[in-house]
């Protein structure tokens, strides 16, 4: 029988999954504590609950990683996120910055049939609003060729597909500057000073980017 998890259980696992696709290794608790926002003491005493679920494997110093069980759970809670953003996005209208924290509630809704029947309804979608990859039923992801955008030379373009920063206040500024998945930009110049970027959005007015959003944008090379 699966056993039931607390919202904040589920959000700690999803925590350590995320912090360990960047580190590749343990995930110290510091790290965690940011990610949660809260102190490294109350990480410590999840940990200890997480790993008597056998959920992770944790050592004290040396942080903790998912057990396969762990990791099947945050990968099933990323599902039903990126799934409530797709539809909350395509269906009901919401712009993608506005679904983030709506998500962060609905994906808590403990009921396989709903999502399966969800992700049918959808069309079975492989990214969701932000350009990140819904992993399917089984767990898998659909992976693609991506690059930061500040790794583009000058006259090189892109297709943007991703974003990394999901912040209201960073897409609330993309839309500002007319950037969405699929715009197409050109690089036409680079600050030697801040490394800011002079480029085109979709053939249309240029903008500056700063070196700060440009690291932040993913694009597919045109």
């Amino acid at each position: 029988m699966t056993q039931r998890l607390t919202h904040t259980e589920e959000n700690y696992l999803k925590a350590i999954y995320k912090a360990n696709e960047k580190t590749k290794s343990a995930v110290n608790t510091n790290t965690i504590a940011a990610y949660m926002n809260t102190s490294a003491a109350s990480v410590t005493d999840m940990m200890k609950k997480l790993a008597n679920k056998e959920l992770i494997i944790y050592e004290r110093y040396k942080g903790a990683r998912l057990s396969p069980t762990g990791s099947k759970t945050a990968t099933s809670v990323i599902r039903k996120h990126r799934l409530w953003e797709t539809f909350l996005v395509q269906k009901l209208g919401f712009s993608w910055e506005e679904v983030h924290e709506i998500a962060e509630e609905l994906e808590h809704i403990n009921s396989d049939e709903l999502i399966t029947k969800l992700d049918e309804y959808l069309g079975f979608p492989k990214y969701d609003p932000h350009g990140d990859p819904i992993p399917s039923a089984d767990g898998k992801f659909m992976l693609r060729e991506q690059m930061i955008l500040s790794q583009l030379n000058i006259a090189e373009s892109g297709i943007l597909v991703g974003v990394k920063n999901h912040e209201t206040s960073f897409l609330s500024h993309l839309n500002k500057l007319n950037i969405a998945l699929g715009s197409s930009i050109l690089i036409k110049e680079r600050s030697d000073f801040d490394k800011s970027l002079k480029v085109s959005v979709s053939e249309g007015a240029d903008v500056v980017l700063t070196d700060m959003v440009a690291k932040n944008l993913l694009i597919r090379k045109s």
